[in-house]
C-alpha cells in the first residue's frame, strides 16, 4: 500500500491507520492530508491510530507537523484510539504533541471536533455583527 485512505465526513477528514507505517508512507500521508484540507476546506482532521502498537519519534513528529499545518489551514486535529503502550512510549521519548487533541474513540473525537466548530462559528459571528 503506497497511500493511506482519507475519507471525507462533511467538513471533517477521517484517517484510519490500519497498517504499520514506514517513513515514506508517513510523509505521503502528511502531503495528502494537507492537500485534502485545502481542497475540501476541512475544519477538522480525525486520525484513528487504534491499530498501531508502536509509534516512534518520527511518527510523533509527523503527527505534530500535521497538526501544525492543519491549524495554519484553519482545521483542528484530533487523534483517537491511542493504545496505552503507545502513550507510554511517547512519554518515555519525552515527546509532546502540541496542537493535537486526543479522544478515546471516533465518536468522542467527532464530538470534540463538532464542539470546536461550534465555538469557532460563534466567535466568527460576533466579529461579523
Amino acid at each position: 500500500m503506497d497511500r493511506i485512505p482519507i475519507l471525507r465526513l462533511g467538513n471533517i477528514l477521517l484517517v484510519t491507520i490500519q497498517i504499520d507505517m514506514h517513513d515514506r508512507l508517513a510523509m505521503a500521508l502528511q502531503e495528502d492530508l494537507t492537500e485534502q484540507i485545502v481542497k475540501v476546506q476541512a475544519k477538522g482532521v480525525l486520525i484513528d491510530i487504534s491499530a498501531l502498537d508502536i509509534i516512534d519519534s518520527f511518527m510523533g513528529r509527523m503527527f505534530a507537523s500535521v497538526a501544525a499545518m492543519s491549524r495554519v489551514l484553519d482545521a483542528r486535529t484530533v487523534v483517537v484510539g491511542m493504545q496505552p503502550a503507545v502513550a507510554i512510549t511517547l512519554v518515555e521519548l519525552g515527546m509532546s504533541l502540541p496542537g493535537i487533541q486526543t479522544a478515546l474513540n471516533i465518536d468522542q473525537g467527532l464530538a470534540l471536533l463538532e464542539k470546536f466548530q461550534a465555538k469557532g462559528g460563534q466567535s466568527r459571528a460576533r466579529y461579523q455583527a
